[in-house]
């Protein structure tokens, strides 16, 4: 009998043990984050439109990101002394092979000379509405459009504050 007992209460710690053994389990987890390399983007080289002339008949030119530009209205070319002709050159780098969205000037900027002022607008890039860093890193150019006014007198016409181009990850 005492053999019995001794065995019931061993089977009974058992089961005891057991069930509370059963009753909580734990796990675990690690936590990570990865900071990634901040875009960034860095003016190489300013917008320029190079000589022109203008007569009494406003006009403008186009300066494409290719650096190229055409001519309308009053607005002429100096053959042999085009001058410095660029599109605006940035260089855009970060995290490689990641896509990008490219903003550029919502509205016009004013460049001025001795009180007269021409408004550069409908703004242009490449590439255009978005790029990738390949590798890490790309060469956005942009380009615009120059409104010229009738009989504008000769000057280096500069704008007060430069416009603004902004890069975001995708």
């Amino acid at each position: 009998m005492k053999t019995i007992s001794k065995l019931s209460a061993l089977a009974i710690v058992m089961i005891l043990f057991a069930t509370s053994t059963f009753a909580q389990v734990t796990a675990t987890a690690s936590a990570s984050a990865q900071i990634l390399t901040p875009i960034a983007i860095t003016k190489t080289v300013d917008m320029n439109f190079g000589n022109l002339a203008v007569n009494a008949t406003s006009g403008t030119i186009v300066l494409t990101p290719a650096s190229s530009r055409s001519n309308t209205g009053g607005v002429t070319f100096l053959n042999g002394n085009n001058g410095t002709v660029t599109a605006a050159s940035f260089t855009v780098t970060g995290l490689a092979d990641a896509t990008y969205s490219i903003t550029l000037p919502a509205g016009a900027t004013t460049i001025s000379y001795s009180g007269n002022d021409m408004t550069v607008d409908s703004w242009t890039s490449t590439p255009t509405p978005t790029g990738t860093l390949t590798g890490g890193t790309q060469t956005l150019n942009v380009g615009a459009t120059l409104n010229v006014p009738a009989s504008s007198p000769a000057g280096l016409y500069t704008s007060a504050t430069p416009f603004e181009v902004t890069v975001n990850y995708n």
